[in-house]
């Protein structure tokens, strides 16, 4: 990834995903819900319930509610510090709602898990873990200290002691795993997110890239002809000012730049006239391109290209499609990265598949995460599995990740294993095994490949 892609990455605020509007209506809902419940409470249980402190609490949050919603336009991204205290402000009051309608006596006194299970979602992690302890805390004042529910006939509504303590711990425990359970389903969420976010930057990057390609081909194909013409001319000025040196100088000037011009594009466009290569080459091409950033980085790349054993199909040619070649330049730049001096490429085929084996004599992939190669973001690992970090390693998920992804989404199938590269050295390097369907990737599979014939300029 670039630092731009990282860029966007981190502008990402957790926080700043949640409209106030959002939680307005969550707000509302929640105020409807305590009104509703005083009312069939007080009218149809008979329960005894002061009715001034209670309007108080609720009339709170509907005053919270309309003065939210007087200063701040709904659309509003809520920033991480009034999330927070939004969240905080229901949990209270909640709170002391449940305090003056009986406390954990309350069979409503579980909706105080509401507010943290959004937290846990929306917060960061400092975030969550303090509104968690108020929580708790909450719920530990009232479950010691509560106006108690009473009937008409003075009766008093108490959960049996050991029932009271079970509820609370309860409460307690559903905060604490609740919250860890959200946090974590989300964050992996997330994680996907981004990582798939930066897959498609990587892809678009690689496709800008192709299409230069065709850009650049098309400009040396096209400027090719005026060029001559100016070449061509300028040679007969030249002929013909002999006897003028100062303007002679001036064509011969002309026919210079011309040359120059010529071997620019020439440079810029290796492909040249072959406009069909920039959609298909051989098998060897499109791999040898994919490596080309990595073979001048001091490790020895080695390339053996090979039909199976008793196949009988010529080399196959493919289509050169950014993701197949942004992906292998991921794995092989993986393996450059992480080998001790060599990486063997070895590329064949079948009658009914292609396979690309990237190998190198490093230590290998980590034994803890090598189950879990190919999810975003993995960092993580147990050094009692693993016994060493592998030198300079920062991470494997995000990068293997857009491999994965990028390749897959060409059809093909990874596999990733560590394998013995030397007798005389304990070490195990990394193998990836890429495998197409023959039918997914080359351009056909019987018989030899026709001739491209004449140039066929690429119209989108």
């Amino acid at each position: 990834m670039t630092s731009e892609d990282t860029d966007v990455l981190q502008d990402r605020e957790r926080s700043n995903w949640v409209r106030l509007r959002t939680l307005l209506i969550l707000r509302w809902c929640a105020i409807g819900g305590q009104i509703a419940a005083i009312i069939v409470a007080t009218r149809y249980y008979g329960l005894l319930i002061e009715p001034g402190p209670v309007a108080m609490t609720i009339g709170a949050a509907m005053v919270a509610n309309l003065l939210t919603s007087f200063v701040y336009p709904e659309n509003k991204r809520l920033s991480e510090r009034e999330a927070s205290a939004m969240m905080a402000f229901d949990i209270v009051q909640l709170a002391v709602l449940l305090y003056l309608t009986g406390g954990l006596n309350n069979p409503f006194a579980l909706l105080i898990l509401a507010p943290v299970t959004i937290a846990a979602t929306v917060l960061h992690l400092m975030s969550f873990v303090a509104l968690g302890l108020l929580a708790i805390v909450m719920i530990s004042i009232i479950s010691a200290v509560s106006v108690p529910l009473q009937m008409a006939d003075g009766m008093l509504l108490l959960l049996p002691p050991l029932f009271h303590f079970g509820f609370w711990v309860s409460l307690v425990i559903g905060v604490v795993f609740l919250g860890i359970y959200a946090r974590q389903v989300t964050t992996e969420m997330n994680n996907m997110g981004d990582a798939l976010l930066a897959t498609q930057l990587a892809l678009a990057r690689e496709q800008k890239l192709t299409d230069l390609g065709g850009v650049v081909a098309a400009a040396a194909h096209e400027l090719g002809t005026p060029l001559a013409t100016i070449k061509l001319v300028s040679n007969e000025l030249v002929d013909d000012l002999a006897d003028q040196p100062e303007l002679r100088e001036d064509a011969l000037l002309i026919r210079s730049q011309a040359d120059r011009c010529r071997d620019i594009l020439h440079s810029m466009g290796r492909v040249g006239k072959d406009d069909l290569h920039l959609r298909t080459a051989p098998l060897e091409t499109v791999v040898r391109e994919s490596a080309e950033p990595h073979l001048q980085r001091g490790r020895e790349v080695s390339f053996d290209i090979a039909p199976e054993e008793g196949c009988t199909l010529p080399q196959p040619e493919i289509s050169r499609r950014p993701e197949i070649i942004h992906g292998l330049r991921n794995l092989i730049q993986n393996a450059v990265d992480f080998s001790q001096g060599d990486v063997a490429i070895t590329v064949s085929w079948t009658d009914t598949v292609i396979i690309v084996r990237i190998a190198d004599d490093g230590h290998g992939f980590p034994q803890s995460v090598i189950g879990r190669i190919g999810d975003p973001f993995v960092r993580r690992r147990r050094v009692s599995l693993d016994g060493f970090r592998r030198p300079g390693y920062e991470g494997m998920g995000l990068g293997l990740f857009i491999a994965k992804t990028l390749l897959e989404r060409s059809g093909a199938h990874l596999d990733f294993a560590n394998g013995q590269r030397r007798s005389e050295d304990p070490a195990t390097g990394a193998i990836v095994t890429v495998t197409w369907p023959m039918k997914t990737l080359s351009r056909t599979t019987t018989g030899p490949y026709p001739a491209l014939g004449e140039n066929q300029p690429i119209v989108e």
